[in-house]
């Protein structure tokens, strides 16, 4: 992720009170916040409306209404930036489904290599019903899949982000992503994408 130092330093001048902080901060992170924008929207259906700048832009907000929150570096920024995303679009598939009441509702399953990185098209709503429960019982695995599913970041940035070592991480991973598959109802196979 570019401009580890700038960002750094920017969201540390905000949490001393330099207000232009954030807006200069969104000028350094917007480029890395729009190709995970983009990367998330490819997994979204084909008539999908919401649209890369625009998710930026409402997550964004989001980011900055949180005023309690305390940013420690880039990485942690990036985690924070991942859930709200998912807030974003699954709040934004759930309107889309109020307004169809009904509609006929496409089911996809996923498989092992949709979580990792494929751009495979999914039930945001069903998948965030299932990341609440896992949640429920396992806060860190929960946080581990957000982090690197909805966040693009790799082992070792959720290992900084979360204060566990990559191995941790690996196997969080891989139980998290063997207990979504059972509730999502597909079945557990194929590669190693650790």
């Amino acid at each position: 992720m570019g401009g580890i130092s700038e960002a750094t330093v920017l969201l540390q001048a905000g949490r001393t009170g330099d207000a232009g902080a954030a807006q200069r901060l969104g000028a350094v992170v917007y480029a890395e916040l729009r190709g995970l924008a983009q990367a998330l929207l490819r997994r979204e259906r084909d008539d999908h409306t919401l649209q890369p700048t625009a998710l930026v832009h409402e997550a964004y907000l989001r980011l900055f209404d949180q005023t309690a929150v305390e940013w420690e570096d880039e990485t942690y920024f990036y985690g924070v930036a991942a859930t709200t995303m998912r807030r974003v679009l699954v709040d934004h598939a759930r309107r889309h489904k109020r307004q169809k009441r009904g509609g006929e509702r496409q089911r996809v399953p996923l498989d092992v290599d949709a979580l990792a990185s494929d751009p495979a098209r999914l039930d945001l709503v069903e998948l965030d019903e299932a990341l609440s429960r896992l949640a429920s019982i396992s806060p860190r695995r929960a946080r581990v899949v957000e982090l690197r599913f909805f966040g693009g970041l790799g082992v070792d940035d959720t290992a900084r982000v979360l204060e566990i070592s990559p191995a941790t991480v690996k196997r969080e991973w891989d139980s998290a992503r063997a207990w979504l598959l059972l509730q999502l109802g597909t079945n557990p196979t194929g590669g190693d994408d650790a």
